[in-house]
């Protein structure tokens, strides 16, 4: 798991490699145009990310697929690419979805939080260098656990959107990561 820097300067030396011919913005330090729709936090596994990147020249999407899968470094693998026309504006994040597992010990204390989360009409969370708490129970349409699994999906919003540790440290497993679980994003849905 690397910050999303290191990925953002990771894909542009890919890029380089693949003998792509990178748009780029324009400045004093021009920089690929690439963008994620949602940063990945640190320490946070993926399996499900999207890019968007934008080339000088066209390239059938089959041929680039094949470019990019022949400069993969290990952990990285693309699985497939879209082309977009001109006229499609970038795709905004709708819903990311997120897997963390819990200990057999922890469970059914889990699954009591979860239904009083749930039942809940609002969760207010304090965040740092925020002088407001922050409501994260509309940005969590699905939470359960299953199988020993903790199954998070949260929705963007446009204020403070909801983060999953926000939903770890709701549900008292925040200490679990201390402890070497760690989150997956094991789905990126875009609107």
């Amino acid at each position: 798991m690397i910050s999303h820097r290191d990925l953002v300067r990771t894909m542009e030396r890919l890029f380089r490699r693949a003998d792509l011919d990178l748009a780029m913005s324009e400045g004093f330090h021009p920089r690929p145009k690439m963008s994620f729709p949602s940063a990945l936090a640190v320490g946070i596994a993926a399996v499900d990310e999207v890019m968007e990147l934008e080339l000088n020249q066209p390239v059938d999407k089959d041929e680039l697929l094949e470019r990019l899968r022949q400069q993969e470094v290990p952990g990285l693998e693309f699985q497939s690419v879209r082309v977009l026309n001109s006229t499609e504006r970038k795709r905004q994040l709708e819903t990311a979805t997120y897997e963390f597992a819990v200990p057999v010990e922890r469970r059914d204390q889990t699954v009591v939080k979860i239904e009083e989360f749930l039942a809940r009409p609002q969760c207010l969370v304090n965040r740092p260098k925020r002088s407001a708490p922050v409501d994260i129970r509309a940005g969590v349409p699905h939470l359960e656990l299953q199988n020993g699994t903790l199954h998070i999906s949260l929705s963007a919003g446009r204020e403070a959107s909801v983060r999953p540790r926000d939903v770890l440290e709701v549900l008292g497993l925040a200490d679990l990561e201390q402890q070497g679980e760690y989150l997956t994003r094991t789905q990126v849905k875009l609107a």
